[in-house]
């Protein structure tokens, strides 16, 4: 069923039936009526590309997300779950672009064939490209992350350098002396990845304030390189007695990899992080955490991207999370200080 059925069943114009759908010029009530009864009795609904001719928007947004190894870890689905879920709360479909670098083919038709009203970027660069092309375009964007220059853009973002330092401040303050970081992999780090480096920042100076004895590590996103982690981290320096990671893929791993050495979490050996409420509550015991609301993370990019569609003349808008660190039973007292 076609818009041209739908005139002639009516008794008028293809151009008054487009006029009605669209809103883009008055008809009257009358008119609008028997355009609707028809429109109720042959159940027609008009496509995504006729809905886009009409009214120039595709009621769709783009998520431009690439994985950041060879495939999506757990809380890199939670977001992508985030944003699907908040945009069809406000009636919007979501395209999924697992890339996004200027040369590639996937982000490029998102971009050239319109068929997306605007893009939300994860897995945010300091230096990122995407999103330096997007704005060069003026297209409708938000990021979920910050890139070393956020101003003038939209954007939602976790506080990595505040909640990396409070897990250390946090091992301090139960008497740990000597600890270590667990960061996301090597590749990332020297890809520019925001929350990485950021995470590192806030590790590295906040150490330094309480005087402790650190070391930094790089570790890929799974259980075993989790693993192999900890077994480098203690043969480094055996005198180590907590870590704070920033990997929550790894986080089974570690786990293991200090149960192997005899380390009993938290009576030996605390654990922390910046990781989703819903990971960190499954390991035995559940992790302490900076808990990453990736529900709320998804809902207000979509919200801010929502709100430039509708009034693209409004200034951009921020918001920047500080989540508190939940409690749980992976962190004690360092031994002999209790």
């Amino acid at each position: 069923m076609n818009i041209g059925e739908i005139a002639r069943r009516a008794g008028v114009s293809r151009s008054t039936v487009s006029y009605a759908l669209s809103g883009k010029r008055p008809v009257s009530d009358g008119t609008r009526r028997k355009i609707q009864r028809v429109i109720d009795e042959l159940g027609y609904r008009p496509n995504a590309s006729a809905r886009a001719l009409a009214n120039g928007r595709t009621s769709t947004i783009g998520l431009v997300f690439p994985p950041a190894g060879d495939h999506y870890t757990g809380m890199q689905l939670d977001f992508i779950g985030s944003v699907v879920e908040a945009a069809a709360s406000r009636d919007y479909d979501v395209l999924l672009s697992p890339s996004g670098v200027d040369s590639d083919r996937s982000f490029q038709r998102m971009l050239g064939e319109r068929r997306v009203d605007g893009a939300i970027l994860m897995e945010i660069r300091l230096e990122d490209d995407r999103a330096d092309h997007l704005a060069a375009l003026d297209f409708p964007s938000v990021t979920i992350g910050r890139t070393a220059r956020p101003e003038g853009a939209s954007w939602v973002s976790l506080d990595h350098t505040a909640l990396a330092a409070a897990c250390v401040h946090h091992l301090a303050d139960l008497g740990h002396r000597t600890v270590a970081l667990v960061n996301r992999p090597e590749q990332l780090l020297r890809a520019g990845y925001e929350s990485a480096h950021r995470g590192l920042d806030g590790f590295t100076k906040a150490a330094a304030e309480r005087g402790l004895t650190v070391r930094t590590y790089t570790c890929g996103d799974d259980a075993a390189s989790g693993q192999a982690c900890v077994e480098r981290i203690l043969r480094d320096d055996p005198a180590t007695t907590g870590l704070v990671t920033l990997n929550e893929a790894a986080l089974g791993g570690l786990y293991r990899g200090l149960a192997g050495a005899g380390r009993h979490v938290p009576r030996d050996f605390s654990v922390t992080g910046v990781v989703a409420g819903r990971w960190a509550e499954t390991v035995t015991p559940q992790l302490t955490a900076a808990d990453v609301p990736a529900r709320e993370l998804g809902r207000r990019a979509v919200d801010l991207l929502v709100e430039r569609l509708d009034h693209p003349d409004a200034p951009p808008r921020h918001h920047l999370l500080t989540p508190p660190i939940s409690l749980r039973g992976s962190t004690g007292p360092a031994a002999g200080t209790a």
